[in-house]
C-alpha cells in the first residue's frame, strides 16, 4: 500500500524537464548496452570452439539465446523511450488535457520499472557469460601448462 502511494506522490512532483532528463538517461543506458552486446557477441565468437565443448554446451546455449533475446529486448525498448520521449509535448503545451498527462506519467513510471528490471536481469546475464568465458580460459590455461 505504501509503495502506491509513494509512487503515485511521486508521480505529482515530477516535472516534464525531470522527464526528459530522464529519458534522456535512459536512451543512453539502452545505447550503451546495445554496444556492450556488440563486445559480447564478439566474446561469444571467439570462444565458439570452446563454448561448444560438451561440458559447457547446454550452459553456453542457454546464455546465448538469452543474449539474443535481450539485444531484441533492447531494441523495443530504445524505440518506446523514444516514443516517450516525442509525446512530452503533452506536458509542455500548457493545454489542460489532465487525462493524457496522467497517461503520460503512468507511463513514464511504468518505463521505469521496465528498464530497471532489464538493466538488472541484463547485468546478471552479462555476469553469467563472464564468469563462463573464464572458466573456459582457465581451462585452456590449465591445459597449456600440461602440454
Amino acid at each position: 500500500m505504501s509503495a502506491s502511494i509513494n509512487k503515485k506522490s511521486m508521480m505529482e512532483w515530477l516535472d516534464p524537464s525531470e522527464m526528459h532528463e530522464a529519458s534522456l538517461k535512459w536512451m543512453s543506458e539502452l545505447k550503451f548496452i546495445r554496444d556492450e552486446q556488440l563486445f559480447l557477441n564478439d566474446l561469444v565468437k571467439s570462444y565458439t570452439l570452446q563454448l561448444t565443448d560438451s561440458a559447457v554446451f547446454n550452459e553456453s546455449k542457454e546464455i546465448i539465446g538469452a543474449i539474443a533475446t535481450a539485444e531484441k529486448e533492447v531494441i523495443v525498448l530504445m524505440k518506446k523511450v523514444q516514443a516517450h520521449e516525442n509525446q512530452l509535448e503533452i506536458m509542455l503545451d500548457h493545454i489542460d488535457q489532465l487525462k493524457m498527462e496522467k497517461t503520460y506519467t503512468e507511463t513514464h513510471w511504468e518505463l521505469n520499472s521496465e528498464i530497471g528490471k532489464y538493466s538488472v536481469n541484463y547485468r546478471e546475464l552479462k555476469s553469467r557469460l563472464f564468469k563462463l568465458v573464464s572458466k573456459i580460459m582457465k581451462k585452456d590455461k590449465g591445459n597449456r601448462l600440461l602440454n
